[in-house]
């Protein structure tokens, strides 16, 4: 098992989706993961923030924070 820290600086879709989907791969592969979030990145805090916006693949955040939340993975600001 190793450990993962995944750290978020950006405020785009595209960073976002991507270090949340890292972050749930290396989990349910068992690792040990952290996600802080830094810079611009921390607006991916807010609440209210409509995290289903698509990436040009197809896919946002929304498809993969939610398991990091149930999961308690520990997310930083």
């Amino acid at each position: 098992m190793a450990n993962f820290l995944f750290v978020l600086s950006k405020d785009d879709v595209a960073s976002a989706t991507r270090c949340f989907q890292f972050s749930k791969i290396a989990h349910s592969k068992g690792h040990q993961v952290d996600v802080f979030l830094i810079d611009d990145g921390v607006n991916w805090a807010d609440s209210t923030r409509d995290l289903t916006v698509k990436a040009a693949t197809g896919d946002c955040p929304n498809d993969y924070l939610p398991y990091l939340v149930e999961n308690e993975i520990p997310i930083g600001v």
